[in-house]
């Protein structure tokens, strides 16, 4: 999926009873791994106000590895349809009865052997959704209030980050030309 100054974060909350796949795509006040921003290392919190009204204004699929021309697992739109999303105390939980698909089962058996045991989500934050504080160390926390858009959440194969154990975090941005723009304007807004 390419879609223009999206992010994707990763969490190895995943699980699967007879055809039914639930997890968590985002675990709240998590402080994530480092990651970096144009060589400036950060970490993340996502506050629990992030998904504040959010799932009853999307257009959310579930699918594997954030590719929707493989198929859709499920599709919540609005809050309505196969895929269930719900923000609780933990994060956002999503639950979803896996189609008779080839592409269901082969996820399901991926699960069931161990072998995709990760999920993620792609979104973008709203426009004045995060704040930048600069650490002593030169690296800076980003705290995340308020998602503006959500695209999917997704069975992945691999995480960004294998060391966490409750929730990874990875960063993905379209194309060059954005990245370059996207991080000068992240550093102004952080100095």
């Amino acid at each position: 999926m390419s879609i223009k100054n999206s992010e994707t974060r990763q969490s190895t909350e995943i699980q699967v009873e007879d055809r039914t796949v639930k997890g968590y795509a985002a675990i709240f006040n998590v402080l994530s791994n480092q990651m970096f921003a144009k060589g400036v290392p950060f970490k993340e919190i996502l506050l629990p106000s992030a998904f504040d009204g959010l799932i009853e204004k999307n257009d959310v699929v579930a699918v594997f590895n954030h590719e929707e021309d493989l198929g859709i697992l499920a599709r919540s739109r609005n809050g309505v349809g196969t895929l269930q999303l719900t923000v609780d105390t933990k994060g956002l939980y999503f639950e979803f009865i896996a189609p008779n698909t080839p592409l269901g089962d082969s996820v399901l058996e991926g699960i069931r052997r161990g072998d995709l045991d990760g999920c993620s989500f792609v979104f973008i934050v709203e426009q004045g959704g995060e704040k930048w504080v600069r650490q002593a160390d030169s690296s800076y926390i980003r705290t995340i209030s308020k998602i503006g858009k959500l695209y999917d959440i997704s069975v992945v194969v691999r995480q960004a980050y294998q060391e966490a154990t409750v929730s990874t975090r990875g960063i993905e941005l379209a194309e060059e030309e954005e990245l370059e723009i996207y991080y000068k304007t992240l550093l102004n807004e952080i100095e």
